[in-house]
């Protein structure tokens, strides 16, 4: 599906909720519209650890934000592409999901702990895992990680220069200077990071507004025609979603690790189809099959080679797409 015009894909990873939590109203997607009004913000931070997740039907927050909330989001989804079947890649919470968008792999179901005693419990890091960043660089393409924590659990990308705080990327769209694949995330300094990241118990809008105030940069940088943008979250938060992920992989103990529940995810570029709503069943690891295309590189694992490679969101021969207003 290799496509001459895109240059640069940006993955820009929000936190913590499922797609009925966010777009569940939304008009034409499969969502469930009858849940409560969530608050803004959130009175917490729900579990969503994986043995949390196993609880799901009994545990998972039953709310849901609507449209005046989540206006600019709504906004990108009329104009450009929103996916409704789209899966986290493993049934718990951030730090697993995070190295799926970056290795199509991880070697933990949980969020890596900082205790002695909990951590004897996981493999220890830096993970040696393939990756998406070091197959770009083996084909001398270039790639960032603005503001991303799991790279540090990449034992090959530990200290890499391609690591660099989140705010550096409107420097660099502004100046027409982004890598072949960025990933983006909103800053973790502790003042910022609950509120720009979405992560509950955070009130939604600052995240949205700082999420189009990285689009508008990109364009601002004369990037936009060359361009496509993915907007997703990493896990579930606690949040419930009424579609029951597939079982396509089991965990060590015999518990389902692939798929996780529903997040959103956006589709934002001059080539996405306007207005479209895809239904196809798609994952994290879709994100890194859809730049294994574009720039002709190898698959990581079985998941992004049989994966589904984001086609139908795009019509490369549409003209194209206004930025994001």
């Amino acid at each position: 599906m290799a496509q001459s015009q895109i240059e640069h894909v940006v993955i820009i990873v929000k936190e913590n909720h499922t797609f009925d939590n966010y777009f569940g109203r939304y008009p034409g997607a499969e969502g469930e519209t009858t849940l409560a009004d969530a608050p803004n913000p959130p009175a917490s931070d729900h579990p969503h650890t994986h043995e949390a997740w196993l609880k799901f039907d009994k545990s998972a927050v039953r709310q849901q934000y609507n449209q005046a909330v989540l206006a600019d989001y709504w906004r990108l989804a009329a104009d450009f592409t929103l996916c409704d079947h789209y899966f986290t890649d493993v049934a718990g919470p951030s730090t697993p999901n995070h190295l799926m968008l970056i290795t199509a792999d991880s070697p933990v179901i949980d969020n890596i702990h900082k205790t002695s005693e909990q951590d004897a419990k996981q493999p220890p890091t830096p993970f040696d895992l393939p990756s998406l960043p070091a197959e770009l660089e083996k084909a001398n393409l270039s790639w960032k990680n603005y503001g991303g924590y799991a790279f540090a659990y990449i034992k090959a990308l530990k200290g890499s220069p391609g690591n660099v705080p989140s705010e550096q990327f409107i420097t660099d769209a502004q100046a027409g200077k982004l890598p072949t694949v960025s990933w983006l995330y909103a800053s973790e300094t502790t003042e910022l990071y609950g509120n720009l990241s979405e992560h509950p118990p955070a009130d939604v809008r600052p995240g949205m507004a700082w999420t189009m105030k990285q689009l508008k940069a990109l364009a601002a940088g004369g990037l936009w025609d060359k361009s496509v943008v993915f907007i997703t979250w990493d896990d579930w938060g606690g949040w419930y979603d009424h579609v029951v992920p597939p079982e396509v992989e089991t965990w060590q103990d015999g518990t389902q690790f692939r798929y996780g529940p529903r997040v959103p995810c956006l589709v934002v570029s001059p080539y996405a189809k306007k207005g479209y709503v895809s239904k196809t069943q798609r994952s994290h690891v879709s994100l890194l099959a859809f730049c294994e295309q574009q720039f002709n590189l190898p698959a990581l694992t079985d998941r992004d080679r049989t994966a589904d490679a984001m086609a139908d969101c795009f019509d490369f021969s549409q003209t194209p797409l206004q930025p994001p207003r």
